[in-house]
């Protein structure tokens, strides 16, 4: 019988049984000349594996990667990407919700404030965060610390990766359209720089309440959509097991969506998915993170506010 490891998606079994056998050949303490030859050969054999998978990726696998257990989240790639970060808690009005990161970050040259949501990691960390799902105070710090960039005319920083905003009973009896409603607003006219980047999933109107921005990105394998392929199939077909008919329709990936001219970049991802290599992945985001920053900061504010408005009004092009 195989062996089958809940972290490797299904069509990312074939690796694990080549990642073993590269494994069991690199601890032999008894390495010869065969041994190296084999090891590769083996690692020769992974590689052109991995690049024959991922270059193949339907949007529905594409999906399953962007929620994959072990990719990179939001406090992940602060202190390899930032050189110094200070959280901030709270909305003032109700408590602190760990669903989403906030703080005063600094990249190169650049002083930012960051907003991001986060998952969480074991299952305890999971309940604490919500799954990355946040609640009306969540979107009210949010609000907060984007009054405060621009107070002191920092640009914003914004890592989505949620499933959506909490559709709880308490979420809703503390207004919780109102809180995305007022972020969609105050962040149309924010007079600071905005780059919103989807790290995984892009759920809905709780990816949308700390994603509008002047620069829109997406990591390479990422989703952005209004529903989740679950939900949309069970909505058409009656039938959650058509995900996968679903995540096709909704054009969710990266490379459909920047061709809509609904995103603006995508941020290239190693071999294999982000997951596999954080170092690399945090380069990347790092380098295309500063680059936007020196790009949006040479605008003038005025100029770029009526260029958001303009890329807000350009969405949902139709043929008659």
């Amino acid at each position: 019988m195989k062996e089958f490891n809940p972290n490797y998606l299904d069509f990312e079994q074939p690796l694990l049984e080549l990642e073993n056998k590269i494994k069991q050949l690199h601890n032999d303490p008894e390495k010869t000349a065969k041994s190296e030859a084999a090891m590769e050969k083996l690692n020769k054999e992974y590689q052109n594996l991995t690049k024959k998978i991922f270059d193949n990726l339907s949007d529905w696998q594409i999906s399953q990667l962007a929620r994959h257990p072990l990719r990179p989240y939001s406090l992940d790639y602060i202190p390899n990407i930032f050189d110094s970060f200070n959280e901030l808690h709270g909305d003032r009005m109700f408590g602190d919700d760990p669903a989403i990161v906030s703080g005063l970050a600094k990249i190169d040259n650049h002083n930012i404030v960051f907003i991001g949501h986060q998952k969480g990691r074991d299952a305890k960390d999971k309940v604490m965060r919500n799954f990355g799902m946040s609640k009306p105070e969540g979107y009210r710090k949010a609000l907060r610390m984007m009054r405060l960039a621009e107070k002191f005319n920092l640009p914003v920083v914004t890592f989505i990766d949620t499933p959506g905003a909490y559709p709880g009973i308490d979420a809703e009896s503390r207004n919780q359209s109102q809180a995305i409603a007022e972020n969609l607003f105050v962040m149309s006219n924010l007079k600071t720089q905005i780059i919103s980047i989807i790290i995984g999933e892009g759920g809905s109107g709780g990816a949308l309440a700390i994603g509008v921005g002047d620069r829109i990105c997406m990591l390479q394998n990422s989703i952005y959509s209004v529903i989740s392929p679950e939900g949309c199939a069970s909505i058409l077909w009656k039938d959650s097991k058509k995900a996968e008919q679903a995540a096709e329709a909704l054009c969710i990936t990266s490379g459909k969506l920047l061709n809509h001219k609904l995103i603006d970049l995508i941020i290239p991802e190693p071999l294999g998915g982000a997951h596999r290599d954080l170092t690399a992945m945090s380069s990347s985001l790092k380098i295309n993170l500063v680059n936007l920053l020196d790009e949006i900061t040479e605008i003038n504010i005025d100029d770029l506010i009526l260029q958001r408005k303009k890329k807000i009004e350009s969405y949902g092009e139709f043929e008659i």
